[in-house]
């Protein structure tokens, strides 16, 4: 029973089950998840003993809505602290490091790099206007990303005030969407960075 209960695929087997119209059920594999839900070996008997799919319905909705509930804020807790990962590294909080991170940074990883020497290479390849059109649009758009990133953060942050908490339905849909945004802006740093320009000459 304790294998199950952070087993995402046995949530969605549950959910499938229940979704499924009764007549077409696996009675006994509802039976099955019961026992392996609750360890209750009477009830379980019982009710292989006793055909009462209304009741085992009944039983494994409840469970399957408790899951679901935990496995959502368990997933919500989890993306929370990936984007403060992001949030710390971009320093989206920041609009005027934020800015600088725009310009300087080209890190393909969550570090932040930014200007600590006149010598420090600048965001902007020193042959970016000889690559092709599609190669310098990845640049002009990471600024753009990074602008949506904040603005996203910062509506997300006026909705979780310290007396009134953002439910997880209200910050999940602003996580996924920085998480992202996030993968975006390292994908097009790491296209940029890594094109070749004499692989395409050649």
């Amino acid at each position: 029973m304790e294998n199950i209960k952070r087993d995402h695929r046995f949530t969605e087997r549950l959910g499938l089950w229940l979704k499924a119209a009764p007549d077409v059920r696996d009675y006994a594999e509802g039976c099955t998840m019961f026992l392996q839900l609750t360890g209750r070996v009477v009830m379980y008997k019982n009710l292989l003993a006793v055909r009462d799919m209304p009741r085992l319905e009944t039983e494994l909705q409840a469970k399957y809505d408790f899951r679901v509930r935990g496995l959502t804020h368990d997933q919500v807790a989890e993306m929370s602290a990936h984007v403060e990962k992001i949030v710390e590294s971009l320093e989206l909080s920041d609009d005027r490091e934020a800015d600088s991170c725009s310009l300087y940074s080209r890190s393909s990883s969550l570090d932040c790099t930014r200007p600590s020497s006149p010598d420090f290479k600048r965001g902007k390849r020193q042959d970016h206007d000889t690559l092709p059109p599609e190669i310098q649009a990845l640049y002009v758009e990471n600024l753009s990303v990074l602008r949506r990133m904040r603005e996203v953060h910062l509506r997300m942050r006026s909705l979780s005030l310290v007396d009134h908490p953002c439910p997880d339905s209200e910050r999940y849909p602003f996580l996924k969407e920085l998480i992202g945004l996030d993968k975006k802006y390292r994908g097009n740093w790491k296209a940029y960075d890594e094109y070749e320009a004499s692989a395409k000459t050649e």
